[in-house]
């Protein structure tokens, strides 16, 4: 298949936040995509690819293209011409890609108001569901797969912050529980800041140290046995686990 409206530029820049220093992903292309391309085009996408830092692999997949990107995967099917295309097994295509990939995107190249009218045509015709996939209509080719990257990298990029979210708050979290940990610890009469870290290090979690003998706290840690028989006391006679609060 020959392509129409080809165009010449020079390679497409991101936003400064993409950082081309290391690898920002990987892109599969259908080896039957390729196929059906022109050398041209298909040149200008290994140049693009490589001056962005993504690794292409050709490989027999059934969407045209499939990202991986901060540890998502995004599917796009990519229609360079849509004039002549069979629009019955091209809905039933996209359908049935929709329920293989939670990232889908449909990408389609309609230069002309014609072509455009004809898509929407076919959309209601095929009953599509609004944004399941998402259509994205484009002037030209070269438009077409600056749109994927761009699409590619801005799930990539929310996925990985969204990773960093979890882990802040994790560490956030345990940070909680150590502070509430020491507190409960400390609590213990003649057990200082010292003392916690060291039980939390060697005996574990507060439970571990109620159920822990004097034998076995003098065994694995630098505590006194006036310590060691105060936190065994602490836990098993009322009258000094009821006494000491925390503050």
């Amino acid at each position: 298949m020959m392509n129409r409206g080809f165009r010449d530029s020079t390679p497409f820049s991101y936003p400064t936040s993409l950082s081309t220093s290391c690898s920002s992903g990987v892109c599969m292309m259908s080896s039957t995509w390729r196929d059906e391309q022109h050398p041209c085009f298909l040149n200008f996408i290994s140049c693009f690819l490589n001056g962005n830092s993504f690794r292409l692999n050709i490989v027999p997949i059934a969407p045209d293209f499939i990202f991986n990107c901060g540890g998502l995967s995004v599917a796009f099917m990519f229609l360079t011409n849509w004039d002549g295309i069979d629009t019955e097994s091209f809905f039933r295509k996209v359908q049935k890609l929709k329920e293989q990939f939670a990232n889908f995107y449909v990408v389609i190249t309609l230069p002309t108001k014609e072509q455009n009218d004809s898509l929407i045509y076919s959309y209601i015709k095929y009953r599509m569901q609004l944004g399941r996939p998402t259509f994205v209509p484009v002037r030209d080719l070269e438009m077409g797969f600056e749109k994927i990257v761009k699409i590619a990298h801005a799930r990539g990029a929310c996925k990985r912050q969204d990773a960093l979210t979890k882990i802040k708050a994790e560490k956030e979290k345990s940070v909680q529980a150590m502070e509430i940990y020491l507190q409960v610890v400390t609590s213990i009469p003649g057990v200082d800041s010292h003392g916690a870290n060291v039980l939390n290090q060697t005996i574990g979690s507060i439970e571990a140290i109620a159920k822990s003998s004097k034998e076995y706290l003098l065994e694995t840690t630098d505590l006194s046995p006036t310590t060691a028989e105060t936190i065994t006391s602490f836990f098993r006679d009322p009258k000094f686990y009821l006494a000491p609060k925390i503050g």
